[in-house]
């Protein structure tokens, strides 16, 4: 199976599986001395453990981190970095049922169609399980960050019809209710609007944004490589994204040139150095980081797990009705903001170290004698 890596110089390869013995990350190109440990990775995991509230799954997991390899003494020594998270709360025979069928808006058809062959116990690799190896690699991208001054933090912006209102955004509030919003009125009503979708047996869908504060001006190549198409990609990888969006993103399409257009000028309380008045943008011209705030957007589709009954077909193609059975978060978003937050400190950390080779000065100031 390809595609499992993500990174040209700061890589994250992922494994495992939702119901096997353990998931996990191997991460290669984090430089030597960066001060981690365990700690550092599970606050990031406790983010996303399921079972915490009753908006996710019941499926109680502990999700704890063990480091296997390249760190010694509390710090990075250059070498690939091992994380293994365990399972141990499987139930395969929830899923006995779709070893022969296949599940509405999930990929066990496609993975048949690939394969010819899957592992059906909860999804296998295209399971959200499988977002632990991202966290972790996360983690360890957002620790390079914050060491260079960068910050990277999402929230839910939407659930449902329910958007949080800009004029009581509060930073603070986001880990602070089940729906992760910074909006406390907002989260109160996404709440029981998803008390509704429960009562129903369905789910909902929303969005996830994510702003990265502090990245200098000139991080991302002008082609293939470009900032933007990388978050684009880094975060339509997660399997619930469906379109991600960059500064005003769709909106652009009505806007007029003098609308979209962001103005420079230099600023004041720092001479030489140029800013911009307005981030329709989202922080990135041409592919490279302007020095504002880099500003994303993901929409999550609803959980395709719901327990109503759904016609479907089994491996033969006769026509079926399925009930799903099994433990489902009614709300993929919640889950999913720190997951999408990680997937964009991972591609920043990338792009700072690819960085390091776009300018002589560069490298004559660490190899120049």
């Amino acid at each position: 199976m390809a595609g499992s890596t993500f990174g040209n110089l700061f890589r994250v390869h992922t494994f495992g599986e939702s119901h096997g013995a353990a998931l996990g990350a191997v991460i290669d190109g984090c430089p030597a001395g960066l001060p981690l440990c365990e700690e550092d990775i599970q606050k990031y995991l406790d983010r996303r453990k399921p079972g915490q509230n009753k908006l996710s799954t019941p499926r109680k997991e502990d999700d704890r981190a063990k480091i296997l390899s390249g760190v010694f003494e509390g710090k990075t020594t250059g070498t690939p970095i091992a994380v293994v998270v365990e399972n141990t709360s499987q139930r395969s025979a929830d899923y006995s049922e779709i070893a022969v069928s296949y599940r509405p808006g999930h990929a066990d058809y496609t993975f048949d169609a690939k394969y010819g062959f899957r592992d059906y116990r909860g999804g296998g690799r295209s399971s959200g399980r499988e977002t632990i190896a991202r966290v972790i690699g996360g983690a360890v991208a957002a620790k390079i960050l914050e060491s260079l001054g960068i910050s990277v933090y999402a929230y839910t912006q939407s659930i449902g019809p329910v958007s949080i209102d800009a004029e009581r955004f509060d930073k603070d509030q986001i880990l602070q209710n089940p729906c992760n919003m910074p909006d406390k009125e907002a989260a109160v009503a996404a709440e029981n609007y998803l008390k509704e979708c429960m009562e129903n047996k369905d789910s909902s869908g929303g969005v996830v944004a994510c702003i990265m504060e502090g990245l200098p001006a000139g991080i991302g190549e002008p082609v293939f490589d470009k900032l933007d198409a990388l978050l684009a990609q880094a975060v339509m990888s997660v399997g619930a994204v469906k379109a991600v969006e960059i500064g005003d993103g769709m909106a652009v399409a009505k806007a007029t040139g003098s609308q979209n257009n962001d103005s420079f000028a230099s600023d004041p309380g720092d001479a030489g150095r140029i800013r911009k008045l307005t981030n329709h943008s989202g922080g990135t011209l041409g592919g490279i980081s302007d020095g504002s705030n880099v500003i994303l957007r993901a929409a999550i589709k609803p959980t395709p797990s719901i327990f109503r009954p759904q016609n479907t077909v089994n491996d033969k193609g006769e026509d079926i009705t399925l009930t799903i059975k099994g433990r489902h978060d009614p709300v993929i978003v919640p889950r999913a903001v720190v997951v999408i937050e990680c997937m964009c400190a991972i591609t920043a950390a990338d792009l700072l170290l690819s960085n390091l080779s776009s300018r002589m000065e560069y490298l004559t100031a660490i190899y120049k004698r």
